[in-house]
Formats: structure tokens, sequence, C-alpha cells
């Protein structure tokens, strides 16, 4: 980058191909973990993960901005000589492609907003169903891991699958997703979530949604987990307000492609090959 940062990134796909898809993974603090969506479409478009600044393969010891976030995808998009591209971002993802779609407008084709972004009065559902789908020993027991200061790997790794056992659909297969995922998902760039988390605090998304609305591609969607803890209802609300269509996968939370791959794959393939013109069943490619 422009500032020397060094970026990981990995491509899949036919990289002379127009526009590209690029993922953006969540977080914030959190590595890239959307190789499985990724892979779901990369015979439709050549598709581009990153990790982004201060996470995985992406070394960075600085300050986090959201601006310098979004122009980091700007920079990419250069390296990887695409004018624009099909951003897709999940989770806080899908609030720095909003971001980004507002700071670099010209350079966003089209987007998908998966399990994101959550706009409104959303926490204190969010923090009930949360509860809801733990045990009154668990949540004391997440409540502990946090206070605790310099905690061992196995303490982290405990604490992640706490966290995030409630995002699944399916309770005890949740566990278990959570479990690997707090061992593969790490480390957690706690510095970079709280700057990244503040700074969305301070000037949230809810106040630029007539801006973010101007400037949003005309192929713009929203998905989400029908039974994701984050109440479905906030996303319906933001679809209403940004005037763009919202998809419910059912008896999935907040990676739905984790309990329910094939309903995301479909509505994946048939998005991207309508963003970037990709031949389907039936289409002649002449």
């Amino acid at each position: 980058m422009t500032d020397g940062a060094r970026l990981g990134w990995t491509a899949l796909g036919d990289r002379t191909r127009q526009p590209p898809v690029v993922m953006l993974h969540g977080g914030p603090g959190l590595p890239d973990d959307l190789g499985d969506v990724a892979a779901m479409v990369a015979d439709l478009a050549p598709v581009y993960r990153y990790d982004q600044r201060g996470t995985g393969r992406s070394a960075w010891q600085g300050r986090h901005r959201l601006a310098r976030h979004g122009d980091d995808l700007a920079e990419l998009l250069d390296a990887w000589e695409a004018p624009e591209a099909v951003l897709i971002g999940h989770s806080y993802g899908a609030d720095l492609a909003s971001r980004i779609c507002m700071a670099h407008p010209g350079r966003v084709a089209a987007m998908l907003l998966m399990c994101g972004p959550f706009t409104g009065d959303w926490h204190a559902a969010y923090r009930a169903e949360r509860a809801a789908r733990m045990s009154a020993a668990q949540r004391q027991r997440l409540r502990a891991l946090k206070e605790t200061p310099d905690r061992t790997r196995e303490q982290e790794t405990e604490l992640l699958t706490l966290a995030w056992c409630t995002d699944h659909a399916d309770p005890e297969r949740g566990w278990h997703r959570a479990a690997r995922d707090a061992r593969r998902r790490r480390p957690v760039n706690w510095a970079m979530n709280r700057e990244l988390g503040g700074e969305g605090q301070t000037h949230p998304l809810d106040e630029h949604l007539a801006e973010l609305r101007a400037c949003l591609p005309a192929r713009t969607e929203l998905l989400g987990g029908a039974d994701d803890p984050r109440p479905v209802s906030a996303l319906a609300s933001l679809a209403l307000r940004l005037g763009r269509p919202l998809t419910r996968i059912e008896n999935a939370g907040h990676e739905p492609w984790s309990e329910q791959p094939d309903a995301v794959r479909a509505h994946l393939r048939r998005f991207v090959r309508d963003a970037v013109g990709a031949p389907g069943p039936g289409r002649s490619t002449g």
C-alpha cells in the first residue's frame, strides 16, 4: 500500500475476466474466512479475497481507520488492474463495503451485503437473543473470560467458541462450528476491533443512508440468515430504506453458507452471473 502496509491476497478463477468479484470478510480484527464462499462462484468470474490490514497475512502495527481500509481496496483494485469490482461483504465486511461504495462509487459494479450491515436500534434485541441461546453457566463463563487479562491460547479459544456458538441456527452443530472456527480464525486483533468498532459507533452508517442509497450500483442486494441472532428485521428495515431486495435464508444463522450451502450457492451464482454478464443455463455465449 502507499503507506507501506503489505496485504496478503488470494485469487481464484480466470483473472483476465472483468469485472472481478472481491469478498470482504467480517470482523473487524479477524482474518479472511470466505474461501468456501469464493469457491461457489469462481467459475463465473475471478474472485479475490484478502486479509484486511492487521489480520492474517496482512501484518500492520499502526492505527486503524475505516477510510484507510476503504482506500486499501481501491489500491488493491489498481494492483489487480480492475477498474471496478463486484463486492460481496459479510457482517462487518458488509459495513465496510457500504463505506467503500460511498468513498469510491465508480469502482463498485454491484454489491451483495450478507448478514449486515445492521443499522438502527438492533443491539438490545441481539443481546437478548444471544443470551437466550446460552445457558447461565455459559453466560457467566463468557463474562469472566472477557474480563481476564492476558488470556492463554486455550482461554482465547474458549472465549471465541462461547461468543460464536449462538451465531448458528442449529445449537449442537453451532457449538462444533464455533469451536472449529475459534481454532482457525486466530489470532484476533483486538486493538483493531476496538479502534474500528469505536469509529463505527462514533460515525454510524445510519447517518449516511441517504448518501449510500444515492451511490448504490443498480444491482445491489441484501442476504441474511433467518435465524441470525442479530435481528433479520433490522436488515429488512435497511433494505426498505435503501430500496433494495432482501433474501432470507431459512434455517441459517450468521454464516448461512455453512448451514444452507445449496441455497446460498444458488443465490450467489444468480447474483454474480447477472452482475458480470456470465452465461447461465439457456443463455447463449455468442
